[in-house]
């Protein structure tokens, strides 16, 4: 059947793949946003569907007061005897760690720490040892990937870390993963900068400690070159096997607004090539190593694009987020609604917010929905960062309430409002496409934003644009009758 890229819509980078138990799992980055390291399950590859998330109590992960694309850097499931792990790195502490869990419904174990520096970390479990990987610097100061053996149960390391590969020579090496395959070891790995010259690389040799021999056609995979074309930036790959014994890379990569402007907001997505490999063991990828945005994959099946949003289709455990450390208590959830206890923690803030987010799963769509207020100020954000973020909401004032549509880029913060009622209530539509956002309340047009100046190449850093219900003040805000349509732009 022929599928279409990105597989997994929005903002969920650096993705990591296993199969277990008959189903493939995939893990994705999350930064500052908690619960940390979003987790997805596949029958076939290309259809996913969210389960939950693995780091789900704050004792797992430090998050506080970080800023944007601070926190949980790449992560990496692996399936062992039964038993699910996952690495990763807090970027803001330096630390790499990991948890577990026998049920990859359930909850995770409390993180076990590594004493192995640099970010990415990965691990590869062969012939009962297990090899703790990452990309850093070694003891005695070279950088490349590094590797160790460590005790699995505790963390501790068995000996030295290793520089085993320093890449092919392109910039910032990282996202390491090796792979034991036909009695050889591939050694995976991203280079150039996950912008617009990332790539995907990599390197084999007969022993799990090397030499590695560079494939001779790096970089395997990238679309560096490829313009003008609207999927750019792909790299971080995963080497994956189906069930009927074909391989693919499943890799991050991300949608330009359009194929002639060099942004993008919706941040960095789950995209999938096929990989082949030769007679002398060496694999190429893609389409003459690009992605392209449609593939055919082996299986009887359709691929299925969500596209009807709702606080009743949605799970609460699954499907939304907050900021850094949130306090539970002001949050009240319900089916079909969900009140929001503001505090003087605003939008702008590296505090917590009250503030709850889903992602943005693609450029054109249309939101609907209720917001009503005591008090403080309550509404909808299309939030990137805490300096770039656009907010459409209702605030009280001392002689009623107004909506306001606040602006805010690079620290310039604009504001417009609407005429003064008494009533606590407004009805939120939000349009969007490409290019634009459409903001309106009760009816009436209250402005517009462009999409670029919520994008990466503005706001920089790592992540991408999440659409948040938040509150401020010392109010009590109710949000219902969500709707989010990408069908109906």
């Amino acid at each position: 059947m022929k599928y279409r890229n990105p597989i997994i819509k929005g903002f969920y980078p650096d993705p990591s793949v296993c199969f277990a138990n008959g189903k493939y799992y995939l893990a994705s980055s999350s930064f500052q946003y908690f619960p940390g390291v979003p987790l997805f399950e596949s029958d076939d590859l290309v259809n996913w569907t969210r389960i939950g998330y693995a780091l789900t109590r704050p004792e797992q992960v430090d998050l506080d007061k970080i800023f944007s694309s601070g926190g949980i850097f790449a992560p990496t499931l692996r399936y062992n005897n039964g038993r699910f792990y996952l690495v990763t790195t807090n970027d803001t502490t330096h630390k790499n760690f990991y948890v577990w869990t026998d049920d990859i419904y359930g909850e995770w174990s409390d993180p076990i720490f590594v004493e192995q520096g640099g970010i990415d970390p990965s691990l590869l479990f062969d012939d009962g040892r297990v090899y703790f990987i990452s990309n850093g610097e070694d003891e005695n100061g070279i950088a490349g990937v590094i590797q160790c053996e460590i005790d699995i149960t505790t963390g501790r390391k068995l000996c030295e870390g290793r520089c085993i590969w320093q890449g092919s020579g392109g910039r910032f090496l990282e996202g390491p993963h090796m792979y034991r395959i036909g009695g050889r070891y591939y050694l995976m790995a991203a280079e150039g900068g996950t912008e617009y010259g990332h790539m995907v690389t990599y390197s084999r040799s007969d022993s799990v400690w090397g030499p590695f021999e560079s494939y001779p056609g790096n970089p395997v995979l990238t679309n560096r070159d490829k313009a003008p074309y609207a999927i750019q930036g792909i790299g971080h790959g995963e080497l994956v096997q189906d069930r009927v014994g074909d391989w693919h890379i499943i890799c991050l990569g991300f949608r330009q607004i359009h194929a002639w402007m060099t942004y993008h907001h919706l941040g960095r997505e789950v995209f999938m090539v096929p990989a082949v490999f030769d007679e002398d063991g060496w694999f190429t990828a893609g389409t003459y190593g690009t992605c392209d945005e449609y593939y055919d994959i082996a299986g009887d099946f359709i691929q299925e694009d969500k596209q009807y949003y709702t606080f009743g289709n949605m799970l609460w455990n699954a499907d939304w987020q907050y900021l850094r450390k949130p306090k539970p208590e002001n949050y009240i959830f319900e089916k079909d609604r969900i009140t929001l206890k503001g505090t003087n923690v605003t939008l702008d803030d590296t505090d917590s917010p009250t503030f709850i987010c889903t992602h943005q799963h693609d450029f054109c769509f249309t939101l609907k929905i209720t917001v009503n207020t005591d008090g403080g100020e309550a509404g909808v954000t299309f939030y990137h960062t805490e300096t770039e973020h656009y907010d459409i909401a209702i605030r009280k004032r001392d002689n009623g309430f107004e909506t306001v549509l606040r602006l805010n880029i690079g620290g310039i913060n604009h504001e417009q409002t609407t005429a003064f009622s008494n009533d606590g209530t407004v009805n939120i539509t939000v349009s969007a496409d490409n290019m634009d956002y459409v903001f309106m309340a009760n009816g009436l047009m209250i402005g517009r934003a462009a999409t670029k100046y919520l994008s990466s190449e503005v706001c920089g850093g790592f992540t991408g644009t999440v659409i948040g219900l938040y509150a401020t003040g010392n109010n009590t805000a109710e949000f219902t009758g969500l709707e989010i349509n990408y069908n109906n732009a």
